[in-house]
């Protein structure tokens, strides 16, 4: 990254040239070597670290006129702090290969008349002398352009493009709960669909997804992207494959359908979405999945026009590793086929798959601790008609 940031903007690259400690981290500029003061009137080094937005893949400009800094608050040279700095205390996420860099502070030295920076360049250079200032007063040989160039490389395991989210949202510690995790797909109709849409974009390191279809021109009602129409009466398995292979790495999608004599195909996986519409095929997946242990969410949906309108419910059912032949027996969801089901037969709604598929991911990422989870529940129902979620926290005690 440094190499290719460097050469592709020039404000990077005149910061490098005069001698500036430069590195990149995430959707950061660091500028190590800063000399500064303490209250006593000590010698320190800190770090600058500044917002990089990203054009493009190799573009970035500025987020704003503020900075970030390692370090403690800087002092002039007879012992009081510099006061046109402001922000205050705050800590913002770097990488392991930024350790060194303990950001504590942001300051907030806006540029008058214009308001902003022109450039990074300008940025830099404008808080290095507020900063350094005094202290290379004191010490005529401080000096923040030590030349020293600190090009880190950690290529990323999963993303084939930068991760510019997780360091943005400042979210990287709660990413921690998907390290380890083998996360299958079921079913690539509407609702598993946008499951692998919404989960090929999180930090899971293998995904492994599974349908034996094709993709019909009914299909892309219900199915997130672009439409190709070289797609049609071809495996849903190559179509999504394809459509997801520029973004990461660690996904395979199989032409193939999980049942007793493919389910060998769910060794190792960690955890599991069921994403099938036949209530037969869902019971075989169930034995599949309890039998090896593997928690597993199973989304469904209920319609009907009764009252001319469509109404119905959307489900999204926990099945913990302890608790999954006990929740099968509840009989929560189909375990065989209903005649009359008119959802498999004439209604493709892709707002409501994706809305069953939000509901899944959102429980799972409870599950591993990415968000809040108060309630616990096993078993949540959304109502079409009043738009109102219930939840089970079934406790078989």
């Amino acid at each position: 990254m440094f190499r290719k940031l460097v050469s592709r903007n020039p404000d990077l690259a005149r910061l490098v040239e005069s001698g500036y400690a430069v590195a990149f981290d995430s959707n950061c500029l660091v500028v190590r070597d800063v000399p500064y003061l303490d209250r006593q009137g000590a010698l320190q080094s800190g770090a600058i670290v500044a917002k990089l937005v990203f054009v493009d893949e190799e573009h970035v400009q500025q987020d704003d006129h503020q900075i970030y800094f390692a370090g403690g608050h800087p002092h002039q040279v007879d012992g009081s702090p510099i006061l046109n700095l402001g922000g205050g205390e705050t800590r913002i996420q770097l990488s392991s290969v930024c350790a060194d860099v303990v950001v504590q502070r942001s300051f907030s030295n806006k540029p008058l008349p214009q308001g902003s920076f022109l450039d990074f360049y300008a940025k830099i250079e404008s808080y290095v002398s507020v900063i350094s200032g005094p202290a290379i007063e004191r010490h005529p040989t401080a000096t923040p352009l030590t030349y020293r160039v600190v090009e880190t490389f950690e290529p990323d395991p999963i993303f084939k493009l930068q991760d510019t989210l997780t360091s943005r949202a400042q979210i990287g510690d709660l990413n921690t709960g998907f390290a380890d995790e083998t996360v299958a797909i079921i079913g690539l109709g509407g609702t598993g669909a946008y499951l692998l849409d919404l989960l090929v974009k999180t930090p899971v390191p293998n995904i492994r997804a599974f349908d034996g279809d094709t993709y019909h021109l009914h299909t892309a009602f219900r199915s997130p992207g672009r439409f190709a129409t070289e797609e049609l009466r071809t495996a849903k398995a190559t179509v999504y494959g394809a459509r997801y292979d520029n973004f990461r790495h660690g996904l395979t999608v199989e032409a193939t359908y999980i049942d007793h004599d493919t389910a060998e195909r769910l060794d190792g996986v960690t955890f599991a979405f069921v994403c099938v519409d036949k209530g037969s095929s869902r019971a075989g997946i169930f034995d599949a999945l309890i039998s090896r242990n593997i928690p597993f969410i199973d989304v469904g949906m209920g319609l009907n026009r009764k009252h001319g309108t469509i109404d119905g419910m959307l489900r999204a059912t926990y099945y913990p590793v302890d608790e999954g032949a006990t929740m099968r027996d509840r009989k929560l969801a189909d375990l065989s086929d209903a005649a009359d089901d008119i959802y498999r037969s004439n209604i493709q709604i892709g707002e409501l798959n994706a809305l069953n598929a939000c509901l899944a991911v959102i429980r799972y990422k409870q599950i591993r601790g990415f968000y809040r989870d108060t309630e616990g529940h096993r078993h949540m129902l959304f109502g079409i008609d009043d738009l109102g979620l219930t939840g089970d926290a079934y406790d078989e005690n």
